[in-house]
């Protein structure tokens, strides 16, 4: 494949071209990338691969092997943020190539690391280079997204982003099939597995690369009529260069509310299984009262279910935002997310099992619907010009989030557990604090304001070309 392929002016649509073969394209990448919400499913097995059966003298301890989710989303951010411009030079198609020979090289690595047992070559694989493919992969359709649908900017970006959240409903089946067929008696299967997936997402993603276009300059779609700004949803017509944007109070203050949602919905994720079954002990069938453990399928059954409104929740959420506005949507997140983890402990302490299942559900709606909103929020502000590089800067609270949420949830279980608490009471505490981190967000969202003259980039002047550059 040449360079001269993957260069952005020969992914200029033709005459023609539907704009609704991009998101397709957007999804092979997004569909790909989010595997890594699956991650979890090899936890336990990388955790057996000298036992086998059961940890041996050797093998990794699961405390261990989580940091490489961890890393991995950090590394997420840190790509989107330092190669968000580039993303934004060079064009979708170059971009997802790239991101595609990082991820995939990623399980490429993290397997031969997996193989060798060296956990520090899975790091460097899954989390390292791996987490770059994330990142990139992530933020490289969004502003090619924007510009094919600014009728529907929400919609649109909701699309794509829905497939990182669904991409654990394809990656958990396929990663649990393959290790069960490579298994043998002295082989757990994940070395193979990760080798496997690799290449088949490297198929996948490329044929992302291969569809993506980008919009002729000056299109539009037809019957398009450019909306004016709108003060009152902070919508503007205008641009802001990123390394601008990123010197307002907007810009950090979108960075806490994308935080605090972020954290608050990941570090329950993350325990979702391990919280129902410690919560509501005896009320599954075939649940052990004694261990207070509940049956491991219907625990799979509620994690599922959640990947399920989260996946849902950023085609839902984003578009709604399209019509309520980006600010009213993020209130929404907040005030509702307010009162339902709130509520959390005490549906737990009655036993309410379905009302405890239904809060969960919304709140990983929003949780999604928090990461499709975004781009469009960041668009309304600062205008379509920079924004893929603008949101990969914002996406560095990902990755704080990514650490915070589950060192939050975990480290505050033990310490409580550590100091008498029952286990179905020790998440009390985590839910009324991230009730008050929400409510942090839900002040932040509401000091966002319109930005000042003085940001906007000049009009008739060299500043637009600048920015491509």
């Amino acid at each position: 494949m040449s360079d001269d392929f993957l260069d952005r002016s020969h992914s200029v649509a033709k005459p023609g071209f539907s704009r609704w073969l991009v998101p397709p394209a957007a999804l092979c990448i997004h569909l790909s990338i989010g595997q890594a919400y699956a991650f979890s499913v090899f936890s336990k097995p990388m955790s057996m691969l000298l036992g086998i059966t059961e940890p041996g003298p050797g093998d990794w301890k699961i405390s261990d092997i989580g940091w490489i989710f961890s890393l991995a989303i950090v590394f997420l951010g840190l790509a989107a943020a330092f190669g968000g411009k580039w993303v934004e030079r060079v064009g979708p198609r170059k971009s997802m190539f790239a991101a595609a020979l990082l991820f995939s090289g990623g399980l490429l690595i993290a397997g031969a690391g997996v193989a060798l047992h060296l956990l520090p070559l899975v790091f460097l694989g899954y989390g390292v280079v791996g987490g770059m493919g994330l990142g990139i992969g992530y933020i490289s359709p969004v502003s090619t997204l924007i510009k094919w649908f600014p009728d529907r900017p929400g919609l649109a970006t909701g699309t794509a982003i829905m497939g990182f959240g669904g991409g654990a409903l394809i990656g958990a089946p396929l990663a649990v099939a393959l290790m069960k067929h490579y298994a043998t008696p002295t082989v757990s299967g994940v070395a193979p597995t990760m080798l496997t997936m690799g290449i088949i997402y490297l198929a996948f993603m490329m044929i992302g690369a291969f569809i993506v276009r980008v919009p002729a300059e000056g299109w539009a779609p037809a019957g398009y009529v450019p909306a004016k700004s709108n003060a009152a949803k902070m919508i503007t017509t205008r641009n802001v260069l990123v390394a601008q944007a990123t010197t307002t109070p907007q810009f950090w203050l979108l960075w806490v509310v994308l935080f605090a949602n972020v954290t608050a919905g990941i570090g329950v994720l993350g325990q979702a299984s391990l919280m129902i079954q410690e919560m509501f002990p005896g009320k599954f069938p075939h649940a052990d009262p004694t261990q207070i453990k509940a049956s491991a399928a219907v625990a799979a059954g509620f994690v599922g279910l959640l990947s399920i409104f989260n996946m849902a929740g950023r085609i839902f959420w984003a578009s709604m935002s399209d019509f309520l506005g980006r600010k009213t949507t993020y209130a929404i997140f907040f005030a509702l997310g307010i009162a339902l983890y709130a509520s959390i402990p005490s549906l737990g302490k009655a036993g309410n099992l379905p009302l405890f299942i239904a809060c969960y559900a919304i709140i990983l709606s929003m949780y999604g619907g928090g990461f499709a909103t975004i781009p469009a929020y960041l668009k309304d502000l600062f205008g379509g010009l920079n924004v893929g590089a603008i949101h990969g800067r914002l996406l560095t609270a990902w990755s704080a989030a990514g650490v915070a949420g589950p060192v939050l949830v975990n480290y505050i279980r033990e310490y409580q557990i550590g100091h008498g608490v029952a286990k179905a009471d020790a998440y009390s505490v985590t839910m009324y604090i991230m009730a008050g981190l929400l409510v942090v967000g839900f002040v932040c969202n509401m000091l966002v304001k319109q930005l000042g003259e003085q940001n906007y980039v000049p009009t008739g002047t060299g500043s637009l070309q600048e920015a491509r550059s």
